[in-house]
């Protein structure tokens, strides 16, 4: 028999189990596992995380609050292709957030995640060298993130994070043939700024490295409503 205590804790646990699950399935998305407009099966899921489907359930409901997920009646979850509108605006307030940890992190950043970004930067080289998108998309959104974890701010990292699905998993997802050379050498005015510990430099080069990726999704969409529209003279 389930004892009192028993149960007050389950609710935590499942709670807990929950938030593990939807960070996996965020992690699957933003490493381009799950493409947009890709179906997630719950019991698929679950069988994968060994876990029962009531907490993928609910991470489903999560992400779709985040809007990174959609919910259908009857056909499941599928994950969200973001609007172009949509894209851009979260990338207007992610170049502000990113400036912001930055700024904050130059006169703070110590040598040793200096030390990390520059690996970061090495590692996308070698992506590049060797053509493997998937693996130089890893370390430009682990770049990023150290770069967060540096400013030392919790409540901004948080924020930031719900709006790193839309951007990154998209401009990594569905850029066929882009240059990934270029893509690593954009993080160079970043780095040298931190280098320097000059917060302001750092948030400018920041915030120009993001209108740079949100003038790469005016292009992309342009194309492609251009080959849309091809296609449907032809």
């Amino acid at each position: 028999m389930t004892t009192s205590a028993e149960r007050r804790s389950d609710p935590v646990a499942r709670n807990v189990l929950s938030a593990q699950v939807k960070d996996r399935i965020l992690q699957w998305i933003l490493e381009g596992e799950l493409a947009p407009g890709s179906r997630i099966v719950e019991t698929r899921v679950a069988r994968e995380l060994g876990t029962s489907q009531a907490p993928v359930r609910e991470a489903l409901r999560d992400l779709a609050t985040l809007g990174v997920v959609e919910m259908q009646p009857y056909r499941g979850a599928r994950v969200r292709r973001p609007s172009k509108r949509e894209l851009v605006e979260a990338m207007e307030v992610r170049a502000e957030l990113e400036a912001m940890a930055a700024r904050l992190a130059a006169p703070r950043i110590t040598d040793t995640c200096l030390a990390e970004l520059r690996n970061l930067m090495a590692d996308m080289a070698k992506s590049a060298d060797s053509g493997d998108a998937h693996e130089h998309a890893l370390s430009n959104t682990e770049f990023h993130a150290a770069v967060m974890r540096a400013a030392g701010n919790r409540t901004l990292e948080r924020t930031w994070s719900m709006l790193e699905p839309f951007a990154r998993t998209y401009v990594t997802a569905t850029v066929p043939g882009i240059d990934l050379h270029w893509l690593g050498k954009r993080h160079h005015p970043i780095l040298q700024a931190l280098e320097a510990r000059d917060p302001e430099r750092a948030a400018e080069a920041m915030r120009r490295h993001a209108e740079e990726a949100e003038a790469l999704v005016e292009e992309m969409e342009a194309t492609t409503a251009d080959e849309e529209e091809e296609a449907l003279t032809t």
